[in-house]
């Protein structure tokens, strides 16, 4: 899909955006279909510590099936304190980690948002949670006041965005002066140094970190439930494109970040 992508986008460079968003509403659109009401509220990557010194995320026995998804969100949500702030999460998917940061982390609210309709029903019916809205609503053009949260957290979502840096501007619209953004995401290693210019145009970097070893590691240990998952709800000719996507063990996404070749980096940023 990247190759045609670039293809077209060469011949046609208008075309892109609508392709790239036309591509990932379909691709989500049906993953909702696909997935019940009691499969897992993620569908990020995961990770994984790699030092055996750190210590061990103590969560509840409900939300052990889904450790390594939670600890992605753990690694890029505590990485500011978030307790008593009004917290906006851009691309909430089926809202898992909005669901496990309002309650272990003690936001005073936080608003979850999705482009996907279906995916925000979802949410809504799962995550039934003082202080948790779920809405409707496009990265590129929030619906909200401007300086209206402490901190805007996005993980693993902004790749499908045909404007990321319109996506920038909408964040650094709706975030207090002194508020953080919280980021995670993937880019092909070419397209990293492009990421960080982006995101130096409009904010200071305070943190930033490869966690590329985290994430193959959480693939490792987390890929035999994701193929047992795949194999229960996915029709056998999407078998190895559901592989692909989910980074199972051995599947060309999860070589790419084996071999560096895709890049999955954290940031914390403040406002210029």
């Amino acid at each position: 899909m990247r190759s045609f992508v670039n293809v077209v986008s060469a011949a046609m460079p208008n075309l892109r955006p609508k392709l790239v968003t036309g591509f990932h509403r379909a691709m989500y659109s049906g993953l909702s279909i696909m997935l019940k009401d009691d499969d897992s509220a993620f569908l990020n990557y995961g990770f994984s510590s790699i030092s055996p010194t750190d210590s061990k995320l103590e969560l509840k026995s409900a939300d052990e099936a889904d450790r390594y998804s939670i600890q992605l969100y753990h690694h890029v949500a505590s990485a500011w304190p978030l307790a008593g702030k009004d917290v906006i999460e851009v691309g909430c998917g089926r809202g898992g980690g909005a669901s496990f940061v309002v309650r272990y982390l003690k936001p005073a609210s936080y608003t979850a948002i999705d482009l996907s309709k279906r995916a925000i029903d979802f949410c809504r019916r799962r995550h039934k949670l003082p202080n948790l809205k779920f809405m409707q609503g496009n990265a590129e053009d929030l619906l909200l006041p401007s300086q209206s949260c402490d901190v805007v957290l996005n993980v693993e979502s902004s790749h499908c965005y045909p404007s990321f840096e319109r996506f920038l501007e909408e964040v650094l619209r709706v975030l207090r002066p002194d508020g953080r953004f919280l980021f995670a995401d993937l880019r092909f290693r070419e397209e990293a140094p492009d990421l960080r210019a982006q995101l130096q145009k409009h904010f200071e970097i305070v943190e930033e970190e490869s966690i590329n070893r985290q994430i193959v590691r959480a693939l490792e240990l987390d890929s035999e439930r994701r193929v047992a998952l795949i194999r229960k709800r996915a029709p056998k000719f999407l078998y190895a494109g559901m592989d692909a996507f989910a980074g199972v063990h051995g599947s060309q996404t999860f070589e790419t970040f084996a071999s560096g070749e895709r890049q999955y980096l954290r940031f914390v940023l403040k406002p210029r």
